[in-house]
């Protein structure tokens, strides 16, 4: 069994939860592979990635960064994927061009849980990764209790390479199972390799033996000799360690402390010998026999003073600056170093490059100089959380619409439009944090003020009586008047049912060019009722009416129809509606009775849960709930359940709201229209 280095440009994706130290992570690679010539700080602000005003003034990603460097004659491409569970989207479009990740987490078992998205798209991808232990040198907890809290959220094995090396309370450095070399953490520079510290032979030797034991699971040459206690060449375990990576069987897990360099050279060497080749990504997505060039879009950036710029995965082929994609002339074709762009004339595959100024292209697409067919784009998570906007300057309206589209054109989990219902601006995301960062870089980017509150629910009235109702209108001002006069029945109609107009006028009481006039004028009247909101599920029925031979109108019988609806939908009991939604919510199982008594406390009615497909220990509760409850529902249940909750929303009906609720809506609204 050989374990030859793999050939070309690789790719790796840099995730984790928010806070785990991923930016430190790509600082510290950086620097060690001589990418940069000093190692940036978050702190300080001035780290490679992270550089937009939005990513400075919140000390972590906004968006994914992009940075190329070469380490021991292999070429890699970092993407560094935003923390916040609110900016998923970005990791999932990454992930479809890379070859391998690296999940940075923190030693803390109340965090453990958080991972649990990432690795079961990861699984689900069948992408493989390891995990780095960030943070090591501040665990409180044993290596051993953070697997033992791990596990279970993931369908793989993780296997241990490294122990940590105590000195009293603190962690000073780590040992290293494979090669059985031990390091010593020091703070600014590369870990020094020290003799095996006294007291850690058991440990070590214990340690070592379970994963020796997890990758016998996968080689029968090396279960017998597990069994027969005879220890393996490290050529053999090497090649084992990288066999079962590459399958995506297990999940290494390595240790470090990216702020003091610790772990980083060992994370690197890893990666240059088990992240596989590009040939294996794309015989997994399907391009492994592609002819022509073949590439994908996986992050578009809108630079103030370069224009579009989109991060591409060359699959087949060879691009070249000024060639011809989909139609579009590539203008400019880059290495990214964060912001920064190094100009080259021509990429291979398995090279992730900016493109420049491809006005029409979209995050996802597939690029081809032959109409190659088009490659899996992952799914737009649905937004969870609204807030309606406007802009401050009202010259600044239609500027504003066109910033938006820019805004989607790099993050697509972001929605802008109109709500015909309410008359509003809504912005639609993955989160308040999500929509905060989307209008700072409306403010940043385009210079556009805009403002937020939060989104009216769409209230509509009904009534509950019929009647009839005469109205007529008559006006006389010299000349020619105006004479209405129209007899209708009121009527509710079934929910759901909508709005009907019933014609029985006979024996020429009304002509008959004037009854569209009469409909007309009770759609008017419809827009907004008696409580202020507008009516739905009603009939009217025209049975009679009267008119003149000269003062008679269109807009005298349009208005007679308003008279008459306006006095007679008050003795129609009128009542409020609510939108009601059907609610799935997905959580790890052990957070369900907090779901259901969320779900309670916003009057919803459970309707019952049952296991999530595909996911081992989650379940999903499935409820009926108020509009009005959803709007910061989000918020609650990443609270409750460490931040893994999630779900999705669909209008189900209109439900009757009465007593001191429906009265609160009402005043407010009469309050806000005064207003």
């Amino acid at each position: 069994m050989t374990n030859s280095i793999p050939t070309g440009p690789r790719s790796v994706a840099i995730i984790g939860p928010y806070l785990s130290g991923k930016t430190t992570v790509l600082e510290g690679i950086l620097y060690t592979a001589g990418a940069t010539g000093r190692r940036g700080s978050v702190n300080e602000g001035n780290t490679v990635g992270d550089s937009t005003p939005e990513a400075r003034n919140r000390n972590m990603s906004t968006e994914v960064n992009v940075a190329t460097a070469t380490f021991m004659d292999s070429e890699f491409t970092f993407l560094d994927c935003p923390g916040s569970i609110e900016l998923l989207q970005e990791s999932l479009f990454v992930l479809s061009g890379v070859d391998a990740a690296v999940v940075v987490c923190e030693p803390d078992n109340d965090k453990a849980q958080a991972l649990a998205p990432l690795l079961h798209t990861l699984d689900a991808l069948g992408i493989p990764h390891m995990l780095f232990v960030n943070k090591i040198d501040k665990a409180t907890i044993t290596v051993q209790a953070l697997l033992d809290a791990l596990q279970p959220i993931s369908n793989k094995p993780m296997v241990l390479r490294h122990i940590p090396v105590q000195d009293g309370d603190d962690i000073s450095g780590y040992i290293d199972l494979a090669s059985e070399r031990a390091y010593h953490y020091q703070p600014g520079q590369a870990s020094e390799v020290v003799e095996l510290p006294g007291g850690e032979e058991d440990a070590f030797a214990e340690a070592r033996y379970g994963m020796l034991e997890a990758l016998a699971d996968f080689d029968d040459d090396l279960m017998e000799k597990v069994l027969e206690d005879i220890t393996p060449e490290k050529d053999e375990l090497y090649a084992n360690l990288t066999k079962d990576f590459q399958d995506g069987k297990i999940i290494p897990v390595l240790l470090g402390a990216a702020e003091q360099e610790g772990g980083l050279f060992r994370l690197l060497k890893a990666l240059r010998h088990e992240v596989p080749s590009a040939s294996a990504a794309a015989a997994r997505n399907g391009t492994d026999s592609a002819t022509g060039t073949v590439a994908q879009v996986l992050k578009t950036y809108h630079t103030q003073h370069g224009g579009k710029l989109s991060i591409a995965r060359v699959w087949a082929g060879e691009v070249k600056d000024g060639m011809t994609l989909n139609g579009q002339r590539v203008s400019g074709l880059f290495h990214m170093l964060g912001a920064e762009q190094k100009k080259i004339s021509s990429a291979l595959p398995g090279d992730v490059i900016g493109l420049g100024r491809m006005e029409d292209v979209i995050t996802g697409e597939t690029l081809s100089d032959n109409g190659a067919d088009a490659l899996p784009t992952p799914d737009i998570l649905p937004p969870v959380y609204s807030l309606a906007i406007a802009a401050v300057r009202r010259d600044d309206e239609v500027k504003l619409s066109t910033a938006l589209a820019k805004v989607r054109d790099e993050d697509p989990s972001v929605f802008a439009g109109h709500d015909d219902a309410t008359h509003q601006l809504v912005l639609r995301g993955q989160g308040d944090i999500h929509l905060k960062i989307t209008m700072d870089r409306l403010n940043n980017k385009y210079g556009l003020e805009v403002t937020s509150s939060r989104p009216k629910v769409p209230y509509m009235e009904a009534i509950r009586k019929t009647i009839e109702q005469h109205g007529r209108h008559k006006k006389q001002s010299g000349g020619h008047g105006q004479f209405g006069d129209v007899h209708i029945e009121i009527k509710p109609l079934p929910r759901g049912a909508g709005f009907e107009f019933v014609d029985k006028i006979v024996g020429g009481a009304i002509p008959r060019q004037y009854i569209p006039a009469v409909e007309a004028g009770v759609k008017e009247y419809l827009n907004k009722g008696p409580l202020g909101f507008p009516v739905v599920d009603v009939a009217v029925k025209l049975f009679d009416g009267q008119y003149h031979a000269v003062d008679s109108s269109e807009i005298a019988f349009k208005t007679a129809a308003r008279i008459a609806m306006n006095e007679g939908m008050k003795q129609c009991n009128p009542v409020l509606l609510e939108p009601i939604a059907q609610v799935d919510i997905a959580s790890p199982s052990e957070h369900t009775p907090k779901i259901n008594a969320i779900v309670s406390g916003r009057r919803g009615q459970i309707l019952g849960f049952d296991n999530r497909d595909g996911w081992a220990g989650w379940d999903v509760v499935s409820a009926h709930m108020p509009q009005s409850e959803l709007h910061d529902l989000i918020i609650e249940l990443r609270s409750a359940t460490q931040g893994t909750g999630s779900y999705t929303a669909s209008f189900d009906r209109l439900q009757e709201l009465t007593g001191r609720l429906a009265d609160d809506v009402v005043a407010a609204h009469n309050e806000e229209v005064a207003a």
